[in-house]
């Protein structure tokens, strides 16, 4: 069985990503999308999925509450590019101040 890891994965959920229940969840419910990016589906597009991710996330408080981690109504089989997003939203490449003047982020 392949699984894979968030390469930033907190220190409290490591055990968690590396449990057996984890890995079958995750690759029950990949198998179940057809192996294919959720997020690129809906726009028309068929990228493979990399991962499956918690769309509520996984925090100290809830790590140990199954209807959190383990609950397929909780999940979405990602691409990397669109787990990037969810976890790191693109920022704009410049501001634009009150008085209108656009500055250029380095």
């Amino acid at each position: 069985m392949v699984c894979f890891f968030f390469t930033d994965m907190k220190p409290f959920a490591e055990a968690f990503y590396k449990s057996k229940a984890w890995q079958d969840c995750s690759a029950a419910y990949k198998a179940k999308t057809g192996g294919l990016c959720e997020r690129c589906l809906e726009q028309g597009v068929y990228t493979p999925a990399d991962l499956v991710h918690h769309k509520v996330w996984l925090t100290p408080e809830n790590i140990n509450d199954p209807m959190i981690t383990l609950n397929w109504s909780n999940l979405k089989a990602v691409c990397s590019k669109c787990h990037a997003a969810e976890h790191r939203p693109r920022q704009r490449r410049y501001i634009v101040d009150q008085d209108g003047r656009v500055t250029v982020r380095k």
